[in-house]
């Protein structure tokens, strides 16, 4: 489905956004709920990687297709790598074979476990075969994926002995591992992270019943902190729910976007974004994204809308998403009129003196390249390709659109 984009007349300062809970908050749980049954869960995430994540874990298949969900294809490969007597093959899209697991597969094979690739080596698909684990010390380069360390350390509980995981090198993802050990300590299970080292208790026993309630999702809050930057003077959107002390790296959004005018209040479980006074500039903006990758593309393209120029750093993961969001960036921004570099590390984006209407945005199955575009159809009209992709972790974007008044329709 291909849609077209126009903007509101004016964006209601009554409006309310509820937002489902966060992906990365609800996949984790759902890990460990998995393990600990005696878990509940409130205010999931409906995202499709959140549900494929679902499915997966209460199938008695032998093959499980993922899809496109790479936070799935991580966590399940720990998970089926601990339960003893189960063989399962795990397999995605074809972007997800040419996603990299080679880091994970080889750190839980220094644990014990068995795995096997089905085509590639170091990709998907790849066959596990459950098995008890006792080892419990393994080594990563610390500069990897979050989700690989996040993996590993969501079966450490159920595991013997538990893990010692030992960071080589300068971390990059911090934020996440704090939000995968602050879960686990939310449910009982003793953590240590000290320096480059991280050791998980094992928990043999089962837990007490509790409900846990997941936080809505920050990144999904980025697109509104967009609109709002984008937007006239005193333009307000308030989103639910939110806590001031977020276990997610993505509420630096709150400070991050102070350079575009959006001042934001915490209210309760809410928080009320603004339209105030732009403060002076740099030239061009600096961002070192390295704990936030995922919210690089929509700041890329606020900055574009809002003329300024920009330099975004710590970007290396964004080259293994669902596409190679660097170069999807820099080919989609500019159609628009842009003039952008990018590494395989960073992007340059110059101040813009002109932009395009009615471009049609490719979205290369990137639910996150058809959000961080639409909120440029408050300057043009703006076309999107294959707009559904957005339920990969916000399935309601483009109703919430409607209720902020835009113009969508069907091509």
């Amino acid at each position: 489905m291909d849609i077209k984009i126009n903007s509101p007349f004016t964006i209601h300062n009554s409006s309310f956004i509820n937002i489902s809970g966060s992906k990365s908050e609800t996949n984790r749980l759902l890990l460990l709920q998995a393990l600990f049954p005696n878990i509940q869960l409130e205010n999931t995430s409906n995202s499709d990687d959140s549900e494929v994540m679902t499915k997966a874990l209460n199938s008695n298949d032998e093959v499980l297709d993922i899809h496109h969900a790479g936070t799935a294809m991580r966590f399940l490969t720990a998970y089926f790598s601990i339960q003893e007597g189960r063989e399962v093959v795990l397999t995605g899209s074809q972007r997800m074979q040419e996603r990299p697991i080679k880091i994970l597969v080889d750190a839980l094979r220094q644990l014990g476990a068995e795995i096997n690739y089905e085509k590639n080596d170091g990709y998907p698909p790849i066959r596990i075969k459950g098995k008890k684990i006792t080892k419990n010390q393994v080594t990563l380069h610390a500069n990897v994926s979050s989700q690989y360390i996040s993996a590993l350390l969501l079966i450490a509980s159920k595991l013997e002995n538990g893990i010692e995981l030992t960071l080589e090198g300068e971390i990059t993802s911090i934020p996440y591992i704090q939000m995968t050990l602050a879960l686990l300590n939310e449910i009982g299970v003793k953590t240590i992270f000290d320096g480059n080292f991280i050791k998980v208790e094992s928990k043999i026993s089962n837990l007490k019943s509790q409900i846990l309630v997941v936080e809505s999702d920050w990144s999904s809050a980025s697109y509104h902190y967009s609109i709002v930057a984008l937007s006239p003077l005193g333009t307000q959107i308030t989103l639910s729910s939110y806590k001031a002390n977020s276990l997610q790296g993505d509420s630096e959004l709150a400070n991050i976007y102070k350079s575009f005018g959006v001042e934001t209040t915490f209210d309760n479980n809410q928080i009320h974004l603004k339209k105030t006074p732009n403060t002076q500039h740099p030239t061009p903006i600096t961002f070192d994204l390295t704990k936030t990758p995922d919210i690089a593309q929509t700041i890329a393209v606020t900055c574009f809308g809002l003329g300024i120029g920009c330099h975004l750093t710590g970007l290396h993961t964004l080259k293994i998403k669902e596409t190679d969001r660097l170069e999807a960036l820099r080919v989609e921004l500019s159609k628009l009129g842009a003039a952008i570099s990018v590494t395989d590390v960073d992007l340059t984006l110059q101040p813009r003196t002109q932009i395009h209407s009615n471009i049609t945005i490719a979205t290369y199955n990137d639910h996150r390249m058809a959000m961080a575009f639409a909120p440029l159809a408050l300057l043009v009209p703006i076309q999107i390709q294959n707009a559904e992709v957005v339920s990969k972790s916000y399935p309601q974007f483009w109703s919430d659109l409607k209720q902020l008044e835009f113009s969508i329709l069907e091509q």
